[in-house]
């Protein structure tokens, strides 16, 4: 759904910065080396992760950065809107589950930045398991998970705001172990 979005008046910055987090959170090794489920709820987890890291970076560099950040969660919630259109859920159904999305963008988006802010990977490790392997534990993929989300928010928290904002977030290449 991501390139319907282009068919809208939307700055090229926020769909630049858009098309670079679903590309990062579609990386074939998120699934295979880390066995994030590639299901239609894995893949929005990871869109999630990574959206919540650029507007967790974002956060608090002012107002161009704000109206930013805002664009950029807006066109998250409109491609999601379109995908579940896509995939046949009804016009009814739509709002109740976009409501469903927001409300797990806004817990995830908590317990991130709070995970973050704590020193080491258990807290970040502990909302990965809980929120991605919900249905099936898995403690090793947790913890690269986690270990490769802290490597990515440090990798933008060294990238200026004004660089996301003109050219989107860079995002670490994949790493050569898990362990």
């Amino acid at each position: 759904m991501v390139f319907g979005l282009f068919r809208r008046r939307q700055r090229p910055e926020v769909i630049a910065a858009y098309t670079a987090i679903v590309a990062q959170a579609r990386q074939p090794w998120l699934y295979v080396r880390y066995n994030v489920p590639d299901t239609v709820d894995g893949r929005f987890e990871m869109i999630m992760l990574h959206m919540i890291l650029v507007l967790n970076r974002l956060r608090g560099e002012g107002d161009v950065a704000a109206d930013f950040s805002q664009q950029l969660f807006d066109t998250f919630f409109a491609d999601m809107d379109g995908s579940l259109r896509e995939m046949g859920v009804g016009d009814l159904g739509v709002p109740k589950k976009v409501k469903k999305m927001a409300e797990a963008f806004y817990g995830r988006a908590g317990a991130i930045a709070e995970a973050l802010a704590a020193d080491g990977l258990q807290e970040l490790e502990n909302v990965v398991d809980r929120n991605l392997f919900a249905d099936a534990p898995d403690a090793v993929a947790s913890h690269a998970i986690a270990r490769y989300l802290r490597t990515a928010a440090d990798r933008l928290a060294h990238q200026d705001a004004s660089s996301i904002i003109g050219g989107g977030p860079v995002w670490p290449e994949e790493p050569t172990d898990i362990g």
